[in-house]
Parts: C-alpha cells; sequence; structure tokens
C-alpha cells in the first residue's frame, strides 16, 4: 500500500496509529488532499496562528508542519498518529503544538482548518470554545468527504461563525469557506450534557450520567448499553475495566453495586474520558477508581484484571472494521489474570462469539434480543 501522501509542501510518509502492516486504510484522504492544494493555490498566509481541529492521523499538521500549527483532536490514537508522523518525516519536537478537545484553545485564531468530524456535537461545541479566538481577518476553511458534510454541518458554521458556502466536490471531497461575522450572537455551549437514567437498568437506574460532545449517543442511553446494564455480572470482583467506557456509565454501575471494587475506565477519546469521570463524581460513589485515556488496554499489567466490560465500536471514522474489537478482545486477555473474564454487549449480527471462542477457547451466551446478545469468555 502506498503510505506517501503528496503534497505542494513535499511527500510524507504517513501511517495510522497504531502501526498494523495488515492495515489496508491509510492515513489521509481525498479531503486532507483537497485542503492542501487549496491553501497553496489560494496562497493562505499562513504566518499567523494556524489550527486544525480533527486532523485524523496527523496529515495536515505533518504537511503544514513548518507553520507551526495547533492540532486540537478528540482522539488520543490521532494524537500518536501525529506524534509519530511528525518525527518519521523528520519534523523537529515542538514544531506542532498538540492539543486536546478538553484543553483550552489559543486566545488567537488566524487560520482555522476543520477536518469535518463524524458527531456534529463535537462540531457545535468546537466551534464554539475556538469562537471568540476567530476574528474578522480569520480563514476559515473546513473540508471533509461529501457524504460526512451534510446541510445541518454548514448551518453550524454559519450559526457560530459566520456566513459559509461550499465548493464543488473533487474526487468526492468537498470544502467549506467560512467567512467570520463578529458581530454575531452566538448560542450558549449546551455541552457538557446531563439527564437522568431510567428506572429499569440495575445499580445505576435513576442517577445522573453526564456526557462531553462527541461522545457517542450523548443525550440519551443508547440500547446497547442499556440491555447491557441488565445483564451485567454480579458484584464480586475487585479489579474491572470499563473498556471503551464512553461515558462511563457500565464502570460506575459496577461502583454503585460494589463499592469495593476498583474500576478502572479507559477510552481513547479525551472527551469520553472526562465524560466518565464526570458520571462518576456526579453519583457520589464511595469506591475506587482511575481514569486513563490510551491505546485500549495498552500500560495495564498482565494478569492484573479480574474482569473486563466492553461493548466495542465497529466503526472507525465512516469505516466499518473489526479491527478496534479485535484488539479490544486480545488485550482484555492479556490483562486478564486466569479465571478472569471479559463480558461483551454487541449487535447479533457482529458474530464476536466466534472470535472469542477462537481466541479465548471458548464463548458462552448470557443473554440475547433481536438486536443484542451479552457473550462471557473466561480466560483459561
Amino acid at each position: 500500500m502506498n503510505d506517501r501522501m503528496t503534497t505542494p509542501w513535499g511527500e510524507f510518509a504517513l501511517t495510522r496509529f497504531p502501526e498494523d502492516p495488515r492495515e489496508r486504510l491509510r492515513a489521509w484522504d481525498a479531503s486532507d488532499e483537497y485542503l492542501l492544494a487549496h491553501l497553496a493555490e489560494e496562497k493562505v498566509p499562513l504566518s499567523g496562528t494556524v489550527v486544525v481541529l480533527g486532523d485524523r492521523w496527523g496529515a495536515l499538521v505533518t504537511a503544514l508542519a513548518e507553520h507551526r500549527p495547533t492540532q486540537i483532536t478528540d482522539s488520543f490514537l490521532a494524537q500518536e498518529a501525529a506524534r509519530l508522523n511528525l518525527a518519521r518525516n523528520g519534523v523537529e519536537t515542538g514544531a506542532v503544538r498538540l492539543l486536546t478537545t478538553q484543553d483550552a484553545p489559543p486566545e488567537r485564531v488566524d487560520v482555522l482548518l476543520v477536518r469535518v468530524p463524524k458527531s456534529l456535537a463535537l462540531l457545535e461545541d468546537q466551534l464554539l470554545r475556538l469562537a471568540p479566538a476567530v476574528h474578522e481577518g480569520t480563514v476559515v476553511v473546513g473540508t471533509g468527504m461529501v457524504k460526512e458534510i451534510h446541510t445541518s454541518t454548514l448551518e453550524l458554521f454559519e450559526r457560530i461563525l459566520g456566513p459559509t458556502r461550499t465548493s464543488l466536490a473533487v474526487k468526492k471531497a468537498r470544502l467549506i469557506f467560512c467567512t467570520p461575522d463578529p458581530a454575531l450572537e452566538r448560542p450558549a455551549d449546551p455541552w457538557p450534557y446531563s439527564y437522568t437514567l431510567p428506572d429499569d437498568i440495575g445499580p445505576v437506574s435513576g442517577r445522573t450520567v453526564v456526557n462531553h460532545a462527541g461522545v457517542f449517543c450523548a443525550d440519551r442511553l443508547d440500547i446497547g448499553t442499556r440491555f447491557f446494564l441488565r445483564h451485567l455480572p454480579a458484584p464480586g470482583a475487585r479489579r474491572v475495566v470499563d473498556l471503551g467506557c464512553g461515558n462511563g456509565v457500565v464502570g460506575t454501575a459496577v461502583a454503585v453495586a460494589d463499592p469495593d471494587a476498583e474500576v478502572l475506565f479507559v477510552d481513547e477519546s479525551f472527551q469520553a474520558v472526562a465524560s466518565a469521570e464526570a458520571t462518576y463524581r456526579a453519583n457520589g460513589v464511595p469506591g475506587h477508581a482511575e481514569f486513563r485515556i490510551g491505546d485500549g488496554l495498552a500500560g495495564v499489567p498482565a494478569g492484573s484484571v479480574d474482569l473486563v466490560l466492553n461493548n466495542p465500536p465497529f466503526h472507525s471514522h465512516q469505516a466499518t472494521t473489526d479491527a478496534t474489537a479485535w484488539r479490544m478482545f486480545t488485550g482484555a486477555k492479556r490483562v486478564l489474570r486466569p479465571g478472569g473474564e471479559l463480558w461483551v454487549v454487541g449487535n447479533r449480527h457482529l458474530g464476536y462469539h466466534v472470535k472469542l471462542k477462537r481466541l479465548f477457547g471458548n464463548s458462552r451466551l448470557v443473554a440475547s434480543d433481536p438486536k443484542f446478545v451479552v457473550l462471557k469468555a473466561v480466560k483459561r
């Protein structure tokens, strides 16, 4: 596979993170190429503060590194990819400022480049956070594949920053051009968002959940998690991991049911881990908890965990893939002690039981309905 992106700033070797020689998906796409070509063709001045929001694997900041941009991302994996791609291309440490969506943004933004995220809520929250730093002369250009840019996307730019239009499509990619209007009266940022959980989901029934923007199903409890909460294992596991924790409602349920449990909340999304900690704190749980942003279970000692609870994602941005689930399952097997258990909820059609049997040598159906299954695998 060709892993070199050609741009007006040169050719760059790029990979996703974590690196996988079998990975067929590139670390950039036509929307990244379109944006970079536009900046060069239009001679957009890049001497001021350049902010790149949502750069998925560091392709944009690597290409623009000589202009010392700031990257803002919600993804630990994307941030690590940027760090490694910069090093791979000989860019000096510190040439690119790496921020998360939870960090305070720069006080002034002269060029704002936006790789449109899958989550409209995350885009709303980040544009509202960045808006005070945008001025009349700020160049704002968004980019994405045609299928990722909707009328609602354009309306968001227009409502928060100013008049917005789009380009013609090139290689199924499109640009967004926004002219900032400092006089615009912006709405208040509605994030984070809190709501009360329903009454039929076990230990966390009627309790509070807190969601930062971009977390899966941020304004309601998704039906897969609801099903999982009704079929969690009985209390007793000492060291428990809520893997891919999202808003942390599953790990919080464990902590509520068993204050002696030590719960580790893990996610690669900065927004998710902030949500999980806020959910846990909002419910005044007396137990012990740790909140970790990272690449799955990397860094968790082998054989140190009694129970892993997991609702794995099956998308990476717009691509459907089981690679993340597979890595979560293999990571769980490594960190579980002998006799430790991995409990998984997933859509019935995904066939996770096949993967679990292949990896653990066993898989038992705990519960099912027409759409979801809860499966258990035991480390022998």
